[in-house]
């Protein structure tokens, strides 16, 4: 996964943490972490635009799978 995400910590450690929480909580809605994550980490606009943009598809391919 590491080839797909951009240079820089902040954005890998948003991403673990987006995905620690799924995994504590499911039923969580994925956009609302992903604002959260952008202010606890101070993520740049590009990397913001990113995270939105990488759990946006995630959730496309997720629900074509489950259809």
């Amino acid at each position: 996964m590491h080839e797909l995400l951009p240079d820089g910590e902040e954005i890998r450690r948003a991403v673990k943490w987006i995905s620690g929480q799924l995994s504590e909580n499911a039923d969580q809605r994925v956009q609302p972490l992903v604002q959260e994550a952008i202010f606890k980490f101070d993520l740049s606009p590009l990397e913001a635009d990113f995270l939105i943009g990488f759990y946006s598809r995630k959730n496309e391919e997720d629900s074509f799978r489950s259809s």
